[in-house]
């Protein structure tokens, strides 16, 4: 996956609190040897990266087989119950080889975005009726591949699903899902191994399918191996009654008493929180990853970023169902959402924002040095067009609101990951059609 070394030259760079003009940046082994600014042209040799270049962003939580419902959802009405019986039959038909071909062609979707590393909360483990395939982990190992194939770092979340909700066995759909219990789960994610482009991290899928017995095993896997460990957290107020009404405390008390907040936890949605579930979470350092394109698509409401952040949570953001693919409109669409819940404005800068769409998202995910363009950093870049229709007008010092207020997934020029080109000039080196890619891997789901 890495590069030979290389010098790439910045004609914008954004170096994490201002815009500068004209910076060189040395690359070796994949991670950033010196950058250098007041350097007005490319020096000999150097591949230019013309518009504003960030750090490449992070789409810390994606379901990839959730793109092959794209529009299909869309028709009629419904609720979030009503839409989870639509994609479980997509998932339903899932195999090794269609998982793989849809993964890349949504993995080189996101490295068209600027996406130069995912969080993938797996859970289709099993053949349909919870057959183990002959290689237990046939599903995740796709999944990687599929990153490598397509380019892009990749942490494998190996997701615990054991039941349909509070001391129910899992539903005809689930069986896929399931090991049967969190020892079963362990076993079986502990086969798989890390590369250099995948780590491997766990997830609870919610407290309504890990039974709370059970939490601590799966949070005990994760702590051992100091890997991330991701959970949905009180995306539905349905979840959060049942789980009142079983074990007389909300979700995110439910994961406290478990041992499962902590600063390597990242709960995803966090939508429906009360103010001690706020402080909890916040104090124990857990992070919250947002996904405003997927809340809003589901109707599943605004959580409350600038609070749990205000408390100690570190933001993240994923595209989660992929309505739409797109980092920037979901850090927009953070600052928005607030903006309509408090009629009021400004409640993260553009700076923060592009933090939580890069560094905090790849922290995250487990990456480490990735998310700021300087000496030791790995050497993932994203560089935006300034002069697109959405761009053209602002001066460049103004990068970094015109990238989050203005700019779109279709603005993204060039992809870096590790020092190797991906993505030039809008189409991917991997991947020569990725929207062939996209619609024959989602028409196979339907044959």
């Amino acid at each position: 996956m890495t590069a030979a070394p290389r010098t790439y030259w910045l004609e914008h760079a954004w170096l994490g609190a201002h815009v500068e003009p004209g910076v060189a940046v040395d690359v070796k082994d994949g991670r950033i040897t010196a950058v250098r600014p007041d350097t007005p042209a490319p020096p000999p040799g150097a591949e230019v990266l013309r518009g504003l270049t960030l750090p490449g962003l992070a789409n810390a939580h994606s379901h990839a087989f959730h793109r092959a419902l794209r529009s299909t959802v869309q028709v009629g009405s419904g609720t979030f119950w009503t839409w989870r019986e639509t994609m479980y039959a997509t998932a339903e038909r899932l195999t090794p080889d269609t998982y793989h071909a849809l993964a890349r062609a949504v993995y080189a979707e996101m490295a068209l975005a600027g996406v130069t590393a995912v969080g993938e909360f797996h859970y289709v483990h099993h053949a349909p009726g919870g057959t183990p395939y002959t290689d237990p982990n046939a599903m995740g190992e796709a999944l990687v591949e599929a990153a490598a194939d397509a380019g892009i770092r990749i942490t494998l979340l190996d997701t615990a699903y054991l039941s349909s909700g509070f001391g129910q066995p899992p539903t005809t759909h689930q069986l896929r899902f399931s090991d049967g219990d969190a020892d079963a789960w362990a076993a079986r994610c502990s086969l798989l191994a890390e590369r250099e482009h995948a780590r491997i991290g766990a997830a609870i899928h919610s407290v309504r399918a890990v039974p709370a017995d059970q939490l601590a095993t799966v949070a005990r896997w994760a702590g051992e191996r100091r890997a991330p460990l991701h959970v949905h957290l009180s995306e539905q107020t349905a979840e959060n009654d049942a789980c009142r009404e079983v074990h007389g405390c909300t979700p995110a008390q439910l994961l406290a008493l478990h041992g499962v907040l902590g600063p390597r936890t990242t709960g995803v949605h966090n939508t429906h929180l009360t103010a001690e579930d706020i402080s909890l979470i916040g104090g124990s350092g857990t992070g919250t990853c947002m996904c405003p394109t997927t809340e809003r698509d589901l109707a599943d409401g605004i959580g409350p970023a600038g609070a749990l952040q205000n408390e100690g949570s570190p933001l993240s953001l994923g595209s989660d169902s992929h309505a739409v693919v797109d980092l920037l409109e979901e850090a927009r669409a953070m600052e928005l959402n607030e903006r309509l819940r408090s009629r009021t404005r400004g409640h993260w800068t553009a700076a923060a924002l592009l933090r939580a769409a890069s560094a905090d998202g790849h922290a995250a995910l487990g990456w480490d040095g990735i998310g700021t363009i300087e000496a030791g950093a790995r050497a993932d870049l994203v560089t935006l067009a300034l002069d697109s229709v959405r761009t053209a007008g602002p001066p460049p010092r103004l990068g970094a609101e015109t990238a989050v207020f203005a700019a779109t997934a279709a603005d993204v020029r060039h992809t870096v990951v590790a020092g190797r080109h991906v993505v030039r000039d809008g189409a991917h080196t991997l991947v020569p059609d990725v929207p062939g890619a996209l619609a024959r891997a989602v028409e196979a789901l339907r044959a």
